[in-house]
């Protein structure tokens, strides 16, 4: 399965599935082209804590669950409206979390905002802090084929509406329209808070710099992008391959 094709701006409504590959770069690789990698010896986590309970913000906008010295540490570019993101978190989620608590390996997510749907589920994933991050955000992924038919039911009559709001009230009508709002409020998060979140456009303008940064830095071509110890791998955009490879490590 290749990777979801990245839109560089904000479109309609993400629907469309397009296969584009996974930009490369240069580290030392094995035959497959995969970075040489050797978890080590595991890790301790903090008294009465797992290494996957702590999770904390990172510079690049992303969420970071474990042990932050971990030898090896994996990030992923991923997209909320990404069908690849929403398959790659649901076949990684529990098998990341228990190579996370053995405090050999890291795991952080970067919101890659790539639409105006992404940006309100990529707020409102946020909008419960750190501590809660990793499950809202699986559960909105989990989500993503109810939401994308939800929004289509609306029309695009109700999609161009909420466009045409004033961007403090843009993301809260778009929500609105998805079932989103309805969907976090079900999951602890209250209305108030949620319209909060939605209407930060400080985070707003952090999401799309961080975006633009990846694209810099990496050339992010597709989601979700898959870095190891700040290297983008290649030819690893689904969990299979990459956790075959960190398994021959020691995890």
């Amino acid at each position: 399965m290749e990777p979801y094709r990245v839109k560089k701006s904000f479109s309609l409504l993400p629907i469309a599935i397009m296969s584009l590959a996974i930009a490369g770069c240069s580290v030392k690789k094995d035959e497959e082209g995969f970075p040489e990698l050797k978890a080590g010896e595991a890790v301790p986590a903090p008294d009465g804590q797992q290494w996957s309970d702590i999770v904390s913000v990172t510079e690049n906008g992303g969420y970071v669950m474990g042990n932050k010295d971990a030898t090896i540490k994996v990030a992923e570019y991923g997209s909320y409206t990404c069908p690849h993101c929403a398959d790659f978190v649901e076949q990684s989620a529990q098998e990341v979390e228990t190579m996370v608590d053995s405090g050999k390996m890291s795991f952080e997510f970067r919101p890659y905002v790539r639409d105006p749907l992404d940006m309100t589920v990529a707020l409102l994933a946020a909008c419960s802090g750190p501590e809660a991050y990793f499950p809202l955000s699986h559960q909105l992924f989990a989500n993503q084929g109810a939401m994308f038919e939800t929004a289509q039911g609306a029309g695009e009559q109700a999609y161009a509406s909420a466009m045409e709001k004033p961007p403090a009230d843009r993301f809260v009508a778009l929500a609105e329209m998805s079932g989103l709002m309805d969907f976090v409020k079900q999951r602890g998060v209250s209305e108030e808070k949620a319209k909060q979140c939605l209407s930060d456009q400080k985070q707003v303008e952090a999401l799309a710099s961080h975006v633009q940064e990846a694209n810099t830095r990496y050339n992010i071509t597709g989601t979700p992008t898959l870095l190891i110890n700040n290297s983008v791998v290649e030819n690893a955009s689904t969990w299979d391959v990459l956790k075959a490879k960190l398994k021959d490590a020691g995890l």
